[in-house]
């Protein structure tokens, strides 16, 4: 057991934002309890919400046969709501074995003030990572994750279709290995900015060239997936990142599809890829995520910020698209826990 300093018990008050209902959400109350031998008391500093998966949950898109696998580590209730749910934390250990306390974390928490969670839960982040960007390390982790599932090699020609958070994630992450093309393809012009500050290409999707050796999906649009495979080389993959949730997904699979051994594979973070189970727990794939986000390209998701009282307002706005993001911040600076 990791030593720790005698602390008085005490505890303490912490905000939660809950989805009541769905399209509509609220912050709660809730009492943390002392934290135990091996846990950790976490003051939240910023946190990140994930439009994609988080804007579905909000919206009530969780099919039923997929409310067990789409559990967060650390969510409360259940879907469609109440529940409390989101991973892209970073905190300030409070209390916990002494290693830890004043330590900058990375922890898949949800929207919350203040939280206890068994030690191995949180995961340092690095010191040149600044606290705000390292949100994004289970976005990164993810995009990681791809990577090892699609074992690209210096050469390859590869297209990211879906410029959101998980697509620009894949996209940079690519653009670091010698001589592979990287272009990312989103309907949105405006990404082609993003893209540039990634190292990478940009095209609409009329634009986008073919040929190519690979293409990751990560749009969750039929559109968006049946691009991918048109942009196909002989023997080339579709690498799809999408979760759909209670969307049907149509494709047109005739024509060159059998003809030239086209294929289509999933790549999910829930399992470590393959690849490199035998090597990486999810804990060495989560550290490494965030060792790769000592790299101020990453900014550019950073596209807003907004206090953690402002979320019951925000979540809407960015689930519906009408306040446009890659990855939103939420600031706790002025919500700390109180005894």
């Amino acid at each position: 057991m990791t030593s720790r300093t005698e602390q008085a018990p005490v505890e303490f008050t912490a905000g939660a934002f809950w989805v009541r209902e769905p399209g509509r959400g609220e912050i709660r109350s809730e009492r943390l309890p002392e934290p135990g031998p091996d846990e950790v008391l976490v003051r939240t500093l910023h946190s990140g919400v994930s439009r994609g998966t988080e804007a579905l949950v909000f919206r009530g898109g969780v099919p039923e046969s997929q409310w067990e696998e789409m559990r967060a580590p650390f969510q409360d209730g259940r879907f469609p709501g109440p529940v409390k749910y989101g991973y892209l934390s970073v905190g300030r250990v409070e209390r916990g074995p002494d290693p830890l306390v004043g330590t900058t974390v990375f922890c898949l928490h949800p929207h919350q003030t203040a939280y206890v969670v068994p030690a191995a839960a949180v995961v340092a982040v690095p010191d040149g990572v600044p606290a705000r960007r390292a949100v994004l390390a289970g976005t990164v982790e993810t995009a990681l994750n791809a990577l090892w599932d699609l074992g690209p090699l210096p050469g390859d020609r590869i297209t990211v279709v879906g410029a959101g958070m998980v697509g620009c994630s894949v996209a940079r992450l690519l653009a670091r290995i010698p001589e592979v093309e990287v272009t990312l393809a989103d309907v949105d012009p405006s990404r082609a900015e993003v893209a540039a500050l990634l190292g990478v290409g940009f095209a609409l999707p009329a634009d986008a060239a073919g040929d190519r050796d690979a293409v990751v999906h990560t749009s969750a649009t039929a559109a968006g997936l049946q691009l991918c495979v048109d942009l196909l080389a002989a023997d080339g993959t579709v690498l799809d990142l999408s979760w759909y949730g209670d969307q049907r997904v149509h494709l047109s699979l005739g024509g060159a599809f059998h003809s030239r051994r086209l294929g289509i594979r999933a790549s999910q973070v829930g399992a470590v890829a393959a690849a490199r189970r035998h090597r990486h727990t999810h804990a060495d794939r989560l550290a490494l995520a965030l060792r790769l986000l000592d790299d101020p390209a990453f900014d550019a998701l950073l596209t807003g910020d907004s206090a953690f009282a402002e979320l019951p307002d925000l979540m809407p706005r960015l689930s519906d698209g009408r306040l446009a993001a890659l990855c939103h911040t939420i600031s706790y600076l002025e919500a700390p826990c109180s005894p």
